[in-house]
């Protein structure tokens, strides 16, 4: 189908962070513009239940508890003594009606219309709508991309009620703070909420089927993480599989484990992966299929085995992050229109919000010993930096990896306060080929968390000497 019969030149099924993106991106270049979202309100999971809502509970939490005054007034220190649910939710709805206002104005403003209703191909040009109010409505495009994002694997024996055990989901309809939690799964989704609730003072058990946790990031910042959830108080049951989960006859969660251990809690998170919403699309009408968890095959371009069809963000499958589905979005929209493209980000940090922070560029310690890459490591203790002491910060960590022969940076990982800000230094200097030398004969604000770039850059320094 030619541009000139098309009803659209571009149809974007799913507006979170690449459907927006990518309508924007089309609209930008003059094209005719459908942006398709089956909720009431744009924005996606990101927006709704994901990255926004998640990282807004985070900040209402440290700031009610009074969390990051600790380090001064001691563990006992409490903004609130008692923090409830319609607190946390207060913030929450005032911060999303706001990203939602802002991204329609964005909308608005590139002049893209907006449809919302369910959407399923009806052939591999053609994408059917249906809505509430208007039934069916059928359009066409001459390029369509699927970004319909994810949502919360829920396992049939796991017996879900959205009060007791919960997914990631129920979190934000929360009635009451528990007072005893237990979290399975220990990725990054269990990690932040299990460390969340842990900052709020409930007690938190964390259950995780695999050894270790977060196997990507460099060991030295995990271990200095674990270390500071068993400081807090956390009890982690690593390398402990699920066999039950059931309902006590108190209406309280309990967990059987696989040797014999039973748990008993208020409230039970289960955040074991995520699934495609691919259900309702019809993909076979558009000669494509989905995997076994949802997740649409694409090449270095984001585009389908159907040309003309492209897929961006979570459905894609790793790495699943909101920053670089934003920009799988806008490459996909411009490699659609014949616009030069380089492919998607290769070195993007991961931004893990925790408590504390924890966030990574480059590669790790233990990626560099299996390529057999010579390296160095220079490291800085937040507590050694002077707004560290400020701040009262008793933990924090960055360290940098350099390689030996050229000084090169070639992996940043921290841990900490303001970790997921702070990256962004050491992001700049790696994608620009920048060496050590960079952080040494440089100046930083004084006094700053950014200063421990220089800490470590000189106790590298002195490394390579010897």
């Amino acid at each position: 189908m030619s541009a000139a019969t098309a009803d659209y030149d571009f149809l974007v099924i799913g507006s979170g962070p690449s459907g927006q993106k990518a309508a924007i991106q089309a609209a930008k270049l003059g094209k005719r513009t459908l942006l398709i979202e089956r909720q009431a309100h744009i924005g996606g999971v990101s927006v709704h239940s994901g990255t926004i809502p998640s990282k807004t509970l985070r900040e209402a939490i440290l700031y009610l508890t009074g969390w990051r005054q600790r380090g001064f007034y001691g563990r006992d220190y409490r903004l609130k003594k008692a923090v409830t649910a319609a607190d946390l939710m207060q913030r929450l709805e005032v911060t999303v009606r706001h990203e939602i206002e802002v991204m329609h104005e964005q909308v608005a403003r590139n002049g893209i219309t907006v449809v919302h209703g369910v959407a399923s191909f009806a052939s591999p040009h053609h994408v059917s709508v249906k809505s509430e109010d208007e039934g069916i409505t059928e359009f066409a495009a001459e390029k369509i991309l699927i970004a319909v994002g994810t949502r919360p694997r829920r396992p049939p024996e796991i017996p879900f009620d959205d009060v007791t055990i919960i997914d990631s989901d129920g979190i934000l309809r929360l009635k009451k703070v528990p007072r005893r939690m237990i979290v399975v799964g220990g990725g990054v989704i269990g990690l932040e909420y299990a460390s969340m609730f842990k900052a709020l003072d409930v007690e938190v058990t964390l259950v995780h089927e695999q050894p270790g946790l977060l196997g990507f990031i460099d060991h030295e910042i995990m271990d200095e993480f674990v270390h500071h959830l068993h400081d807090q108080g956390m009890v982690l049951r690593l390398g402990e599989k699920v066999s039950v989960v059931e309902k006590t006859d108190d209406g309280r969660a309990r967990v059987i484990l696989a040797s014999g251990k039973r748990l008993v809690a208020d409230l039970l998170l289960f955040t074991a992966g995520r699934t495609g919403c691919v259900e309702e699309l019809n993909l076979e009408r558009a000669g494509l299929a989905a995997d076994a968890r949802g997740q649409i095959k694409v090449d270095a371009h984001y585009c389908t085995e159907v040309p003309h069809i492209y897929a961006a963000g979570d459905v894609i499958g790793f790495p699943s992050l909101a920053s670089t589905s934003m920009e799988q979005g806008r490459l996909a929209a411009r490699h659609a229109f014949g616009l030069s493209t380089q492919g998607g980000p290769v070195n993007f940090p991961y931004g893990i919000y925790s408590v504390p922070e924890i966030s990574t560029i480059g590669m790790t310690e233990q990626e560099l010993r299996e390529k057999k890459i010579p390296y160095e490591i220079g490291v800085a203790r937040f507590r050694e930096t002077a707004r560290g002491q400020i701040l009262g910060l008793r933990e924090g960590l960055l360290k940098m990896l350099v390689g030996l022969e050229d000084r090169r940076l070639l992996g940043v990982h921290i841990v900490g306060e303001s970790a997921t800000e702070l990256i962004h230094i050491g992001q700049a200097v790696i994608q620009l080929n920048g060496t050590v030398d960079y952080f040494v004969d440089n100046v930083f604000n004084y006094p700053t968390l950014a200063e421990a770039y220089k800490i470590a850059a000189l106790d590298c320094w002195n490394r390579l000497q010897n």
